[in-house]
């Protein structure tokens, strides 16, 4: 795709891509747009495809990422409950089956939601074009999956955060109550 015409692609689908995003001011929304903005030039670039090609992709897309969100966000959650079992918590180990079995049941419905997506993507190209599409989406789910691990380990970076500051908050429980003990033994 020629440079003017990546320009103009660009302009066309910023707006499109705001417009279609949560109207969270967070950066998780933020990132969301961009690689959303980032994956449908990098296919149209791809493809050699045009602005209006371009546009109906990215609108198809999207209706397959609003669909794909609450998936991911199950994985997310029962992950989450997995690590907590995992790292001793009672509660969260009664739930174990029941959240591999969430996980197991989101992945089948996510790889259900690609091949949908391809097929919607691929039914007006020729062979070529499809060969290129299906390069292009194995290449680009490798780095969604890369983003959602780094999601995924800031967000054990502040569950521990919170358990150190929980543990330092226990410790100075004990150090009060030993001063305590000692004042009172001192009184004796």
């Amino acid at each position: 795709m020629k440079p003017f015409r990546l320009a103009v692609l660009t302009l066309t689908l910023l707006p499109l891509v705001t417009l279609a995003a949560p109207p969270e001011g967070d950066a998780a929304a933020r990132e969301e747009r961009r690689t959303r903005m980032m994956r449908v030039m990098g296919l149209a670039e791809e493809l050699g495809l045009d602005e209006s090609q371009a546009l109906k992709m990215a609108d198809t897309m999207r209706q397959f990422d609003e669909r794909r969100r609450p998936l991911m966000k199950q994985v997310r959650e029962s992950a989450k409950v997995l690590r907590l079992a995992a790292r001793g918590d009672a509660s969260a180990q009664s739930q174990v089956d029941q959240a591999i079995q969430r996980v197991f049941d989101a992945r089948a419905q996510l790889t259900a939601l690609d091949r949908d997506m391809y097929q919607a993507l691929a039914k007006d190209l020729p062979p070529q074009k499809r060969a290129q599409l299906a390069i292009f989406m194995a290449r680009h789910e490798g780095k969604m999956a890369k983003l959602m691990r780094k999601a995924d380990r800031e967000g054990r970076l502040k569950e521990r955060q919170e358990r150190m500051q929980q543990r330092m908050q226990e410790r100075m429980r004990r150090i009060q109550e030993r001063m305590q003990q000692r004042g009172t033994e001192g009184q004796q």
